[in-house]
């Protein structure tokens, strides 16, 4: 998979997501998420490609969190279409992972946490 990656006040933003982040690809996001956010602590999802996920998909996600928060980062996403989103509600993900409605709110968030 290729993503589109940058920085911006010190925070990975990472764009261009698959359309469908389902059992049938979620395996090869995981792997490639894993080598695209080597190093990296404060990431955030652009998500408005993505159009459908399902529990796969969730858990991926879940899989990028729990990488992040082992070396002291976090995972937070903006720009959830509604069809995601009301899955994300549906399996709570919403309490697990911040989700913001525009990339600034989101960047702003990390430097709030900073303070």
């Amino acid at each position: 998979m290729q993503f589109t990656v940058e920085e911006a006040d010190g925070v990975r933003i990472v764009s261009s997501l698959p359309k469908v982040l389902d059992a049938n690809n979620a395996m090869d996001f995981k792997a490639d998420m894993a080598r695209t956010l080597k190093g990296s602590t404060r990431v955030i999802f652009d998500m408005s490609a993505v159009k459908f996920i399902d529990s796969a998909g969730c858990g991926a996600l879940i899989t990028v969190l729990r990488q992040l928060k082992e070396s002291g980062g976090d995972l937070k996403l903006y720009a959830v279409e509604k069809q995601v989103r009301m899955v994300f509600e549906l399996v709570r993900m919403h309490k697990i992972i911040d989700i913001f409605n525009t990339r600034q709110e989101a960047i702003l968030a990390f430097s709030h946490e900073q303070a």
